[in-house]
């Protein structure tokens, strides 16, 4: 065979940080050993990986086109490793989540996830469903947990379970005791809302089309709790996910709003690069979260 398994770990490497100096680093390894392994791995197959600019690597075509295949085979060197050297199938998993998921869904998945498999560690990044699809995309998470619709040639979308956005306001609201909000109502209201690039604004911009050029939001947030804290407060209507809503429903903090003619549902998926190794622990995931 001519290149190893550390080489293609730091052609990985130099393609995800476009930096040599940082990819030895991540690899606990001196800078010459890493731009000599590089070298090497060039040399022997008469190619070119990278374009050089000035000190700056950045991956080329054909780089471009070999790296979910390295991906793909290092994943499967590390899962084979791991079973030989430690006699089980679950190891590591990287999980990334958009913020509904993440603050009111994942952690109790996580819980059964480690219960099933002690051995098992588990990492868990929360972020909007832009940020999570692009770090699948580039092999930073394994599993993507998101409530945002997206198509992704690079990406493989399976539909998870189903939700709904509610529209909320304070229960002193002058809103509040209204049955049901009409165009009119939407569009007088002075709203508190999620960032473009969430799911969940994603889903609110579809529901209220042909109303949005005339809609006054007040402030754009990344948190929930935050969009949550500022209707107690008075400053407007949100909308947000029934899930993230049934607690204060339930202590009467905050009241939900009937709306005519908009809908509101909505798909949760998971999402996983198409060239990424199933390992063990991948597969273990995506059946506890059908199972859920």
């Amino acid at each position: 065979m001519k290149y190893s398994l550390r080489q293609l770990e730091v052609f990985l490497a130099i393609a995800h940080y476009d930096n040599i100096t940082k990819a030895a680093e991540s690899l606990s390894m001196s800078q010459s050993a890493a731009s000599g392994a590089l070298k090497e791995l060039e040399q022997q197959f008469d190619i070119r990986l990278f374009d050089r600019i000035g000190k700056r690597l950045k991956i080329n075509e054909l780089g471009r086109l070999l790296r979910p295949r390295a991906e793909a085979l290092l994943e499967q060197a590390q899962a084979l490793e791991l079973n030989m050297s430690q006699h089980q199938a679950v190891g590591q998993l990287k999980l990334g989540a958009t913020l509904t998921i993440g603050n009111y869904l994942a952690v109790r998945l996580m819980a059964r996830y480690m219960e099933a498999h002690p051995a098992a560690k588990v990492e868990l990044q929360v972020a909007n469903t832009s940020t999570i699809v692009a770090r699948v995309a580039n092999f930073d998470l394994d599993v993507g947990l998101i409530e945002g619709e997206i198509q992704h040639s690079e990406l493989e979308i399976i539909p998870w379970r189903e939700d709904e956005l509610v529209v909320f306001c304070a229960p002193d609201h002058p809103l509040a005791t209204k049955w049901q909000l009409n165009d009119t109502d939407l569009q007088a209201a002075t709203w508190i809302l999620r960032e473009k690039g969430s799911g969940t604004r994603q889903t609110f911009d579809r529901a209220l089309h042909g109303l949005l050029p005339g809609l006054n939001v007040l402030l754009e947030l990344e948190h929930t709790e935050a969009i949550k804290r500022a209707v107690t407060e008075g400053l407007g209507i949100g909308c947000l996910s029934r899930i993230a809503l049934l607690e204060a429903f339930s202590r009467e903090t905050l009241v939900p709003l009937r709306v005519a003619g908009r809908d509101f549902s909505r798909q949760f998926y998971l999402i996983l690069n198409n060239h990424k190794y199933r390992s063990a622990g991948i597969e273990r995931w995506i059946e506890l979260c059908h199972q859920a």
